[in-house]
């Protein structure tokens, strides 16, 4: 079905309401879960909220806390989410590590017992929107095996970086497996096949149905054994810096939650190279482009390109949504 942006925001907003956050909060909510909606990533967008609502009623969420500081060393803080909802919780620490970066050049917080922060792009389109380098990740439960693993000991921990330019942010916003789980979950409520592997099937195959993938949730890593690296040093970083749950602690729950996440910001003004910056963001891309395609139908897009594309004739013609997740939510309001 179709639905235009607005209408799907207001609807989000009454169901926030109706369990229990106040409207600021709610408001925050629904303009995330649709922006992330219109720029074309369902699958951290409204394919999400059912589960959200659900992690509420199981008081997996809390909908009456936020994450508040719980110890300062100059420009690092460490803070605790209290298990709030995560796209407050991320939003808030976002707007810290931004004040920070101001304050001192750069910024960093450091937030543990915090839930899934949805899409983690949102919060690098936010700070460079606020004219600040970010870089931002977060662990995950177990959902890959390690590199020569059998079952799954690691997490696909999303990892963002985000630079702001004048004519288009450049937003990076990746798992750590080839596809995100929500993207899986996207392609099998689509009924389609993933057009590379994205995992492991109950006979330790890889493969590209979603289904057998999510059946046991053994992502496969980007880059092989060296995805599965990156993904225990950036668990080892937030689990650190933020003294809170590693993903082996996460796996003892039977529901991921208290995961543990870091937020990075560099205030470029403290350079002041006066436009250098976008001279060379541009030099990269203008080169990277300048390349002939490998087939007719292919174009080479910056990070954040593609969705910025996306967004813009999405609000024009409208969001496709899926009926049963729609059917979903309209239930959990009346």
């Amino acid at each position: 079905m179709k639905i235009f942006h607005k209408d799907m925001q207001q609807i989000l907003y009454e169901l926030f309401v109706k369990y229990k956050f106040n409207k600021e909060k709610a408001e925050l909510l629904a303009y995330t879960f649709t922006q992330s909606t219109l720029d074309g990533v369902s699958s951290h967008g409204i394919n999400r909220v059912p589960l959200f609502i659900e992690h509420i009623k199981k008081g997996i969420v809390k909908t009456n806390t936020e994450a508040e500081p719980i110890a300062s060393f100059g420009n690092i803080e460490r803070w605790d989410g209290h298990l709030g909802a995560g796209i407050i919780n991320a939003t808030k620490c976002t707007d810290r590590a931004i004040a920070l970066a101001k304050e001192h050049g750069m910024g960093m917080v450091a937030l543990r017992n915090t839930n899934h922060w949805m899409r983690g792009g949102s919060y690098g389109k936010r700070a460079a929107e606020a004219n600040c380098i970010s870089i931002l990740f977060t662990n995950t439960k177990p959902n890959m095996p390690p590199w020569g693993g059998k079952d799954s000991r690691i997490g696909n921990n999303p990892f963002v970086i985000s630079i702001p330019r004048a004519k288009g942010n450049i937003v990076l916003d990746m798992a750590l497996s080839q596809f995100s789980f929500g993207k899986i979950n996207d392609y099998r409520l689509k009924n389609k096949t993933l057009p590379f592997y994205g995992g492991w099937d109950t006979n330790n195959e890889l493969s590209k149905d979603p289904n057998k993938i999510l059946s046991k949730e053994r992502g496969l890593p980007i880059g092989y054994w060296k995805g599965s690296a990156l993904s225990m040093v950036l668990d080892m970083l937030a689990t650190v810096l933020s003294a809170g749950n590693s993903t082996a602690k996460i796996s003892t729950e039977a529901i991921e939650t208290a995961i543990s996440q870091v937020y990075i910001c560099i205030y470029l003004q403290v350079f002041n190279d006066k436009g250098l910056e976008q001279r060379l963001l541009n030099e990269i891309i203008e080169f990277t482009r300048n390349v002939e395609p490998m087939y007719p139908e292919d174009h080479i897009y910056y990070p954040g390109e593609r969705s910025a594309k996306t967004r813009e004739k999405k609000l024009k013609d409208g969001l496709i949504v899926n009926d049963e997740i729609w059917q979903k939510i309209l239930a959990y309001l009346n």
